[in-house]
């Protein structure tokens, strides 16, 4: 995950680190679909006719583990893929290629602890490189395949509409675009989505060689849904009078969850990039078909307590999720209707 606001990335009790599973999840649950595009869709020809060295980014990696279970599959199926292709390698020798792996995430991250715990047994050379990836990071054509979980939905900024009393896309009383009455609410979020997209696949159209890959990964709607059991416990603190309505209106999460149709337009709008593969696929979540609410709120409030800190302050953000993982009866009952619905957005894209 990629964002601009302050994460828990550490280790304490509700660390990303530690409570990352419904990302790791999702990674997983995308690991043999990551796998097919490398193998059937890159062309290890071109991408190897000048050097021997694969060089890889990874957006979005926060503090590791998750990160390093993805780089681990992805390096195994290139090295796959170019035994299969040895006869198309220009330049071939018998050596498998040496691998570079940038890991990427804001400045804020903690760096210290995603090098604190690289594998030993890694078969790559890891870099970090810190920056917003909605802005160049990589010298023109140099990178060849780029890869980002649970990343491009952040957004780079809440859009101004959302919280300005005037505009008719002023979310008064909730943190998001779910239940969201007003379709001028969720306009807002998704011009800004294709603002950041432009963007996003303009800087990685410098940096990624001709015929190198992009794959992304993100959440479907079904799961930003949850975000709602936050935004009533933050009302609920509200209505206790314990916490002043006007900071709840002018609070809004920054994600946005594209539909594939979304996708294709943004993508095709842009026409740097190819769609190789994209597909709406639910993952089996031991986390839903077991009910667990505790752990999936847990693991979601790893990845947008910062956020929530950073506007409110972490005495408020600390009850406020809190009372939301306490909500687990009415939360295990949304994920046992909601389990058989599609969960993650796979794309696979390719560089022209």
């Amino acid at each position: 995950m990629t964002t601009s606001f302050p994460m828990n990335a550490g280790d304490g009790v509700y660390s990303y680190s530690k409570n990352s599973h419904l990302q790791k999840e999702m990674i997983d649950g995308a690991k043999e679909m990551v796998r097919d595009a490398i193998i059937r869709k890159l062309n290890i020809k071109i991408i190897l006719s000048s050097s021997n060295t694969l060089r890889i980014a990874e957006l979005g990696c926060s503090v590791g583990p998750n990160s390093f279970s993805a780089m681990q599959y992805i390096v195994e199926a290139l090295k796959d893929k170019y035994l299969l292709n040895q006869d198309q390698v220009i330049n071939f020798t018998n050596n498998i290629p040496e691998f570079q792996i940038f890991f990427n995430d804001h400045v804020t991250n903690d760096f210290n602890i995603l090098f604190q715990s690289l594998p030993f047994d890694r078969s790559y050379y890891a870099y970090g490189v810190p920056g917003s990836f909605y802005g160049r990071l990589f010298p023109s054509r140099s990178i060849h395949l780029v890869h980002s979980s649970s990343g491009i939905n952040w957004l780079s900024k809440i859009p101004k509409e959302l919280v300005d009393e005037k505009s008719p896309a002023w979310n008064k009383g909730l943190i998001h675009y779910v239940d969201a009455s007003n379709v001028e609410v969720v306009n807002a979020y998704f011009a800004q989505f294709e603002k950041d997209m432009e963007i996003f696949f303009n800087v990685r159209a410098e940096e990624i060689v001709q015929g190198g890959m992009m794959v992304l990964i993100t959440a479907f709607s079904g799961y930003i849904r949850l975000m709602r059991f936050f935004g009533s416990s933050l009302m609920d603190l509200v209505n206790e009078g314990k916490l002043d309505e006007s900071l709840v209106d002018s609070f809004n999460l920054p994600l946005y969850y594209p539909s594939p149709q979304e996708m294709t337009k943004v993508v095709e709008k842009n026409g740097l990039f190819s769609i190789e593969r994209m597909e709406l696929i639910n993952i089996k979540s031991n986390l839903v078909d077991e009910a667990d609410a505790k752990t999936l709120m847990t693991s979601l409030r790893s990845s947008i307590e910062g956020v929530i800190i950073s506007h409110f302050g972490s005495k408020i953000a600390e009850e406020a999720c809190a009372r939301t993982i306490l909500k687990s009866e009415e939360i295990s009952e949304w994920m046992k209707v909601n389990n058989e619905k599609p969960s993650i957005l796979f794309v696979a894209l390719k560089r022209k």
